[in-house]
């Protein structure tokens, strides 16, 4: 069983800066994608960041495009988001998801971390 831990969450002001970092463990590594999600309180969970494994082709949604950064760790099979400059509207908890081969889908998730940032 797939387990994807993510790490780095905190409390940052306006304009700073956070990386967070997952982790996948458990299973044979197979995954088409990795992305980030995030979900608000009374939100929707919302599409933030994806890279394709094989290529590295990234995807970001339009609210953070050029502030946030997606890397991959083919060696370690982690992935990582760089968020700068943040601003309070990107305040939620933070998940880290993998969208593997045969799936149509992100089929596995992990815990969230939360990140929040004051104005």
């Amino acid at each position: 069983q797939a387990q994807l831990v993510e790490s780095g969450g905190g409390l940052v002001q306006a304009g700073g800066s956070l990386k967070l970092s997952c982790a996948f463990t458990g299973r044979t590594f197979r995954s088409y994608a990795m992305g980030w999600f995030r979900q608000a309180p009374g939100k929707e969970r919302e599409f933030v960041s994806s890279v394709r494994w094989a290529n590295g082709d990234t995807y970001y949604a339009d609210s953070v495009k050029g502030r946030f950064t997606i890397s991959r760790d083919r060696r370690k099979n982690t992935v990582a988001l760089h968020m700068n400059s943040l601003k309070p509207e990107d305040t939620a908890v933070y998940y880290c998801a993998t969208h593997d081969y045969g799936h149509s889908e992100y089929n596995s998730w992990g815990q969230g971390t939360q990140v929040t940032v004051s104005s």
